[in-house]
């Protein structure tokens, strides 16, 4: 494995519960559909036994909520995001951005991040762009 692709590993695994509540803010997902989204917007793979468990805990701690979806051949457990979960999102977001340009690395430098007060919404560009993760600072939990 290269050193770009360790690092985007490194920080998705960081990020993952981030991650998969920036996909829950959009649409309510069953286990699979993030797991298959992950894939294809960073070419990382995460199976069930990383998904499943994780979902599990953002339940338990009130950020994501399930229902069974009987209305197909095969029922699914189907996430959404709750009010926690989105502020949660909100919070960290703002925590991310202020990360990124404290260590210039959105992409503006960090001057003119400074001066001008620019902010670029890390979270939300780093999960639409799929872009390389070595632009982005990790957010610590």
């Amino acid at each position: 494995m290269n050193s770009t692709k360790e690092v985007q590993v490194k920080l998705m695994k960081g990020l993952l519960d981030l991650i998969v509540l920036q996909f829950l803010s959009s649409q309510p997902m069953h286990g699979y559909q993030i797991i298959t989204r992950i894939r294809k917007t960073f070419g990382v793979y995460f199976g069930p036994s990383t998904i499943y468990p994780l979902l599990n805990a953002l339940e338990r701690s009130g950020y994501v909520k399930s229902e069974w979806d009987m209305s197909n051949e095969r029922p699914r457990k189907v996430y959404k995001l709750t009010a926690e979960g989105r502020s949660l999102l909100n919070y960290t977001e703002d925590s991310l951005n202020f990360i990124c340009k404290k260590i210039g690395a959105t992409g503006i430098p960090k001057e003119t991040a400074l001066e001008e007060n620019v902010t670029q919404p890390a979270l939300r560009s780093f999960l639409k762009n799929g872009e390389s993760v070595k632009t982005r600072a990790p957010f610590l939990k």
